[in-house]
């Protein structure tokens, strides 16, 4: 049996992926990954408590808001992902305690209810009336036993005007009222002044901060927590202020473009048998940081 590395700086778990070959390795480092750091999972506990609110005529809602890669999506997948869609064999059907969805690009209600029923797996006309639609909707989601509605980049909501924008509000707290289950949604900071368009609405919807990481304690512990996920055999210390600064700097703390940062440089550490991540490394890597990112789009679209 092959003996594994003295290895203190990985989980047992990591540990054993260093048995794997290179291209296996590299693989493991750019699949997902889950760190349950601690906003996040009082985020999660939020969504807990929502899930098994008793049912009322007023249902109360959460708006979780961060920039944009700042790990809003992957949040309530791994929500979503614990409680998943049951086959139910004993029952009539499926049961979906827990249903996420995209908003249209624009806030178009028919495009909305299409989006519901494409969830569902379920046949529909895309020219049939809206109020059909709705009427399939909402039987289709009772009838599945849903219990949270969680509507992903509600800020698309702007890209409507005044009208628009009230008019699809309206729907979000018609599905409230009518299936009598928690809405989550979520967005950029923009998804606040999307829903305060309907102050009745805004006035259901907790706000939940995904704000972006400051150079601190709390941010040295998730890049431990990095590290102990990425399968390299030799230390990196991460955690170094010096190391830490840099990626902070690159990543400009935001929370997907900081994995994604270590995911690539990780790939590289392999690939040149130097199997750990430095300060020359990262500025060996193809890197361009999110505001020069941006300022290039400008640049060309401008």
């Amino acid at each position: 049996m092959t003996n594994l590395p003295s290895t203190n700086h990985l989980n047992d778990a990591t540990t054993k992926l260093l048995l794997l070959s290179k291209a296996e390795r590299i693989e493991r480092i750019r699949s997902p990954r889950w760190i349950g750091y601690p906003r996040a999972q009082e985020v999660i506990g939020k969504l807990e408590d929502l899930l098994v609110y008793p049912k009322t005529h007023r249902m109360p809602n959460l708006l979780i808001v961060g920039d944009t890669n700042n790990g809003k999506t992957m949040l309530v997948n791994r929500f979503k992902k614990k409680h998943p869609a049951i086959d139910n064999p004993r029952g009539d059907g499926v049961i979906v305690p827990v249903l996420l969805i995209q908003a249209p690009p624009v806030p178009d209600e028919s495009r909305f209810y299409n989006t519901i029923l494409e969830a569902l797996f379920a046949p529909y006309k895309t020219n049939d009336r809206v109020d059909k639609k709705q009427f399939q909707a909402i039987k289709l989601l009772r009838y599945v036993g849903l219990k949270m509605l969680v509507i992903d980049e509600i800020h698309h909501i702007l890209a409507g005007n005044l009208n628009k924008q009230r008019a699809f509000l309206n729907v979000i707290k018609y599905l409230g009222n009518e299936l009598q289950v928690p809405i989550v949604a979520l967005g950029t900071k923009d998804a606040f002044r999307a829903i305060q368009t309907d102050p009745q609405l805004a006035n259901r919807f907790e706000s939940a901060l995904l704000p972006a990481w400051k150079m601190d304690d709390t941010f040295l512990r998730l890049l431990i927590s990095f590290e102990r996920m990425l399968p390299l055999i030799n230390e990196s210390g991460l955690h170094d202020v010096s190391l830490a600064t840099k990626i902070h700097s690159m990543s400009e703390g935001c929370l997907g473009e900081i994995s994604a940062l270590l995911t690539q440089a990780a790939v590289r550490a392999v690939k040149t048998g130097k199997e750990r991540i430095d300060a020359k490394l990262l500025e060996s890597l193809d890197w361009v940081s999110p505001s020069d990112r941006k300022r290039q789009i400008d640049r060309i679209s401008g």
